[in-house]
């Protein structure tokens, strides 16, 4: 038999800029994560990103890739379910953002450098991703 297959899915988006750097966002939990989050039933993934970063950092998303760029699943931390991101490349207004619980402080990190960092189990993957690729 095998075991229940449920993911949590969360669309993310990151901005890379010109050097290859991939900007992150500090939570007040200490760790990093990707900008984006939980996708409602029914919802556009697009708009569900929008609607994420705006309420997370009231930034302003300019722009969204087409297609997603890497789809990534991880075991979440401390629990026994998994997650599924769905991200895209997006370019934002300007990186003013307004503080809250899911952002402290943004920070371009290259792929390489991310593992120095305490990352998100979801953030850790896409690091070995990009790192191997």
């Amino acid at each position: 038999m095998n075991e229940q297959s449920y993911y949590r899915v969360s669309v993310k988006g990151v901005v890379i800029d010109e050097q290859g750097r991939y900007l992150l966002s500090l939570e007040d939990n200490g760790k990093w994560e990707l900008l984006g989050g939980g996708l409602d039933h029914g919802e556009d993934p697009r708009q569900c990103l929008e609607r994420e970063i705006k309420e997370e950092t009231g930034l302003v998303i300019t722009s969204i890739s087409e297609n997603p760029i890497h789809f990534i699943t991880a075991k979440r931390e401390n629990a026994d379910t998994y997650i599924a991101n769905v991200i895209y490349e997006i370019t934002l207004k300007d990186l003013d953002f307004t503080p809250s619980d899911e952002c402290q402080e943004l920070r371009f990190v290259k792929p390489e450098d991310m593992a120095s960092l305490d990352l998100f189990s979801n953030v850790r993957k896409l690091a070995e991703v990009l790192v191997n690729q």
